[in-house]
């Protein structure tokens, strides 16, 4: 009889425990497709200028891309955030064949950030220091998402414009196709889903301090 009793025990936490395990699995297999259907897939015409551009490091396009919008007279300045220590402004235009002196001291890079949180905590400082109070963040558009959420919980004062570029190898429509797009899409959505706890967790604005 107490066998019987503690095996209909064990049963019990037993279903609960494939329950519990079977509705977190539906709810994170919901919200990714969620944030997959979410992620930007067109980067709209600016309309407007900011005071600044913040380009983070990853690919050609953003940086082509940033440097096409300063032209354009869209920033005053723009930083280029979490570049190798042993790259200057010359090196990093003339990889893009661009010619610095075209820009008359607009651009500044950022050496210390390895990652997105360190990107916004790079740009908070560089933002605070120029006492400018809005820009425009380009990177990929499968990282914006997560990008904004950094920027605008390290500076809930500055507008933050997002301007997605969109790489040719990451296949957006229909990236259940695509094997290599939805592990992008699945890593970066773990890390969303990180940075959403952190910045629950830690102060706005705290970033830089």
């Amino acid at each position: 009889m107490i066998v019987s009793e503690r095996f209909r025990l064990r049963l019990i936490h037993y279903r609960v425990f494939i329950w519990a395990a079977l509705g977190i699995l539906f709810v994170g297999l919901a919200g990714f497709f969620v944030f997959a259907a979410a992620v930007p897939r067109v980067a709209e015409p600016p309309s407007r200028t900011t005071d600044a551009i913040v380009v983070l490091t990853g690919g050609s396009e953003r940086l082509t891309t940033g440097l096409e919008l300063l032209h354009g007279g869209w920033a005053q300045k723009m930083l280029v955030s979490g570049v190798s220590s042993a790259v200057d402004v010359n090196t990093l235009l003339a990889a893009v064949k661009r010619d610095a002196n075209d820009f008359s001291d607009q651009i500044d890079i950022g050496h210390s950030a390895r990652d997105t949180f360190g990107n916004a905590k790079e740009a908070t400082e560089w933002m605070g220091n120029n006492g400018f109070e809005s820009l425009r963040l380009i990177t990929a558009g499968y990282h914006m998402l997560r990008s904004r959420k950094e920027f605008e919980h390290a500076m809930p004062k500055v507008e933050v414009v997002p301007h997605p570029v969109f790489p040719a190898s990451v296949h957006l429509d229909q990236w259940w196709l695509w094997p290599g797009t939805t592990a992008l899409l699945i890593n970066e959505y773990v890390k969303f889903l990180a940075t959403c706890l952190r910045s629950a967790i830690e102060p706005r604005g705290n970033h830089g301090k």
